[in-house]
């Protein structure tokens, strides 16, 4: 196996609708080339909570994988959100998708564990599961320290040794943990890949990662690019001076009631940058009303990040 290059910029792209709610297909493939036209892009991650992927039917989700795959033609990798809840419908979810052309798997976990918690080592059999059924590359998947699906050390250790698992996209959002935490999984993987998914506050995490895999990703990718660069070159006064220019947009896309107001609100932001003509969802999400749709737009504007000139080269 050669695994994933992800030490860079993965956004997890949204999930674009026409007016009348069905997946747009021509849409999609619009943004995924836009965004895979930036060099610092190492895979495009679909069918998560950004791109509204458990709101999708089982063939929307085929489809869409086919149409980011002929999109990029081979630049990047795609990658898969698996969230199926049991074990053997995970991977049976991920040899579909495999076979629709993704090359990798974000492992969701099983959804039951953020109500009730897991029993020790069904994570562990879940990732075993999914990749020895579909040969996707897995992606360890660490949840909020707040959840009951937020993995202990022990936990994460077993998974991240494991064959077919490449990389870490951690969110635990909790420092104490991640200084803690973060050098064991390279200790004892080296060749891990350890991905922030801290959208609301990356700063703190920039300077122990390899990249990003974000949602945030879809809106301001040659910021989070460059943000990336000084990290990996420890510079914290540049890695400020961006970050600081991101606050507006950081505070009106996810300093918000709820995490998944944060989707809606990156699609007003493709809207504001041109690259979406509209912002459609799908229930349970709502809309942010025309005072939200204000803010997030006027934050674009403080921060500087304008419209996209080149859409013509991204069709």
């Amino acid at each position: 196996m050669q695994p994933m290059d992800l030490r860079g910029l993965s956004p997890a792209p949204v999930t674009a609708f026409t007016r009348d709610g069905e997946v747009d297909h021509k849409a999609n493939a619009r943004l995924a080339k836009w965004l895979v036209s930036m060099e610092g892009v190492k895979s495009l991650v679909i069918l998560g909570h950004a791109g509204e992927g458990t709101f999708l039917t089982v063939e929307e989700r085929l489809a869409l994988i086919r149409t980011y795959v002929e999109a990029v033609d081979g630049a990047v990798p795609i990658i898969a959100g698996i969230t199926g809840e049991g074990t053997k419908v995970a991977a049976e979810e991920a040899k579909k998708c495999k076979a629709a052309g993704a090359t990798g798997a974000l492992v969701y976990p099983n959804h039951g564990w953020l109500r009730f918690g897991f029993q020790k080592g069904a994570p562990q059999s879940r990732y075993k599961a999914i990749w020895e059924e579909s040969g996707l590359q897995c992606i360890l998947f660490q949840y909020p320290d707040v959840t009951k699906a937020s993995y202990d050390l022990d936990t994460q250790l077993a998974i991240a040794t494991q064959e077919g698992v490449v990389a870490t996209k951690n969110g635990v959002r909790n420092m104490k943990r991640w200084y803690v935490e973060i050098p064991e999984l390279k200790k004892a993987n080296p060749n891990l890949q350890v991905l922030s998914c801290h959208d609301e506050w990356l700063l703190p995490t920039m300077f122990d990662v390899d990249g990003l895999l974000v949602g945030y990703g879809n809106i301001a990718p040659e910021l989070l690019i460059e943000l990336i660069k000084a990290g990996k070159a420890q510079n914290y006064p540049e890695a400020r001076k961006i970050f600081e220019r991101l606050l507006p947009v950081t505070r009106a896309v996810y300093h918000r009631g709820s995490h998944m107001e944060g989707t809606v609100a990156l699609k007003l932001g493709l809207v504001h940058r041109g690259l979406l003509d509209h912002a459609t969802i799908r229930e349970p999400l709502k809309n942010l009303g025309e005072k939200a749709e204000a803010e997030i737009f006027a934050a674009f504007d403080a921060a500087g990040i304008g419209r996209v000139d080149q859409l013509q080269a991204a069709e």
